[in-house]
This record gives C-alpha cells, sequence and structure tokens, in this order.
C-alpha cells in the first residue's frame, strides 16, 4: 500500500463536514443522553401563514437568529433565545420537542415545529446546547 500523501492547506480548505453530536451527548444506539437543562431558540408566530413564511426562509438557508428577529411576536428578540431552561419550566409540547432535539447551530440549525397547548401559537424550536 502506497504511503498516504499529506494534505495541502487548499484541500482542508474545500472540505466541508457537517458535525452532529459529540459521543458525550449520545447514548448508545445513535439516540441523544437524557439532559436535564437546554439552551434553546424559538420563533413564536401565532398565524399559521406567518410560521409557514418564517419556515420558508429557514429552508433557503437564512440563519435562525435573523428569522426569529423577523418573524417571532414574542419579547425573545435577541435572536428567539429563551436561554438555559431546565425540565418542566416550558410549556408541554414545546420542551417534549425540544428535549428530543440534537443541538446545532443558528447559521446551520436543526429544528422542529410545535403547536401549543395554551393558545400560544406555533413555535418553531431550536436547541443550542444540552446538560
Amino acid at each position: 500500500m502506497a504511503p498516504k500523501k499529506p494534505a495541502k492547506a487548499d484541500d482542508k480548505a474545500k472540505t466541508k463536514v457537517k458535525a452532529g453530536p459529540s459521543k458525550e451527548e449520545k447514548g448508545s444506539a445513535g439516540k441523544l443522553k437524557p439532559a436535564t437543562a437546554i439552551n434553546t431558540r424559538h420563533i413564536l408566530c401565532e398565524k399559521h401563514s406567518k410560521k409557514e413564511e418564517a419556515l420558508s426562509k429557514l429552508r433557503d438557508g437564512a440563519k435562525f437568529d435573523d428569522v426569529a428577529r423577523e418573524y417571532s411576536e414574542d419579547k425573545a428578540r435577541q435572536g428567539g433565545s429563551l436561554g438555559w431552561k431546565t425540565r418542566g419550566s416550558l410549556d408541554a409540547a414545546y420542551e417534549k420537542v425540544a428535549y428530543e432535539l440534537e443541538p446545532s447551530t443558528t447559521s446551520n440549525p436543526k429544528y422542529m415545529e410545535v403547536k401549543s397547548g395554551f393558545g400560544f401559537g406555533y413555535h418553531i424550536v431550536m436547541v443550542e446546547g444540552r446538560r
């Protein structure tokens, strides 16, 4: 077998790696390790049509925090950041989805949508960290 050629700096710059959760964040069989708190962001829309517009922007590659500033109808104007939340401190439907999400970044978000049970409207949820 021939020896491997050392990688050139240009080769490394062209390689794009999409990282998933670390081994510590995953348990066996690829499931997320249980967490007692999550660092979460959301976009809250009262109307279904507005939520769909926000989702369209995200699908087109817009950053989550930019879409949250434009579309979210609550006080979370810091890019939709709710900060660190412990289990039991969020709406049950929101929390169920949020604790199942893998952590991601605002520039490459992994998100899900939730219809709130308490009449808050529609949430688009992402998680930035777990502990």
